[in-house]
């Protein structure tokens, strides 16, 4: 994503060799940028930033408990908890989201 390269030309790490194209640079899963000189024009992108949510579909929950659970045990493993809708997993898994 673009904002994975939003970085201070001065703080970019190398991530390619001297003359790599743009197009090798990407494929290698780096950006690009040869705007600056003297600093790294292909370099190593910021890390996702991701979260952990409770899905609120309830149609894509994935089972973490048994049935009659109790939303104190579901919590305790690490679990989201919703007493409803009938039908579906109450303890169910988060589910990691970029932000």
């Amino acid at each position: 994503a673009k904002c994975q390269c939003k970085i201070a030309p001065r703080e970019r790490k190398n991530c390619g060799h001297p003359g790599i194209s743009a197009a090798d640079c990407r494929k290698a899963g780096c950006c690009f940028n040869a705007s600056v000189p003297g600093v790294p024009w292909c370099f190593t992108a910021k890390p996702k930033k991701v979260k952990k949510v409770c899905p609120a579909d309830p149609r894509i929950r994935v089972n973490c408990g048994y049935p009659g659970i109790t939303a104190k045990e579901c919590t305790s493993r690490k679990c989201c908890f919703r007493a409803h809708p009938a039908g579906v997993p109450w303890c169910f898994y988060h589910r990691t989201v970029e932000e």
